[in-house]
């Protein structure tokens, strides 16, 4: 069991910690916790130019087609794209996301200049290697422009003090 607590809280990058975490909810429903990770010093206002880990755990089952949807309409929030790059993006996420099922967890690695890899116990499960789509997709919970500021706030929580011992 203290295995178990200790793999949920390791870092997924090398120099990067825990800055926060938080869970999305709609209607009084839980649907995923958040957690993000970052390197010392880490800028939010430039989260983009910056690597970073974000984990969602599931609480609820979604098609890969369903999140790959709902990212691009949260995508849309952050920045403007093209058609063709929605259409191109949502069969790049569709392709390199799982469907999932309570219980499980996503990790999306942010590759500033390269894209986005995704994870699910530990092994790659897809990419999309497009620094656009990477910087609108993990936008989603730290652009200003978000949906939920009040998540966005929770995950940078520890970005305050990265500069402090």
């Amino acid at each position: 069991m203290a295995q178990a607590a200790e793999q949920a809280t390791a870092a997924p990058l090398s120099d990067v910690r825990l800055a926060g975490q938080g869970v999305l909810r709609f209607v009084g429903f839980e649907i995923y916790r958040a957690r993000l990770w970052v390197s010392p010093g880490f800028d939010a206002d430039h989260y983009a130019a910056q690597p970073l880990a974000l984990e969602l755990t599931y609480h609820r089952d979604f098609t890969a087609q369903a999140i790959a949807k709902r990212s691009l309409e949260e995508m849309r929030r952050v920045g403007r794209f093209t058609p063709e790059q929605a259409a191109r993006w949502q069969q790049a996420l569709q392709a390199a996301l799982p469907d999932v099922k309570s219980g499980d967890r996503l990790l999306g690695i942010h590759q500033p200049g390269v894209g986005a890899v995704f994870k699910m116990a530990g092994r790659v499960v897809g990419e999309v290697p497009d620094a656009e789509f990477s910087r609108l997709f993990f936008g989603i919970w730290l652009s200003p422009q978000t949906s939920e500021p009040g998540l966005r706030q929770e995950l940078l929580a520890a970005t305050r003090t990265a500069g402090q011992p």
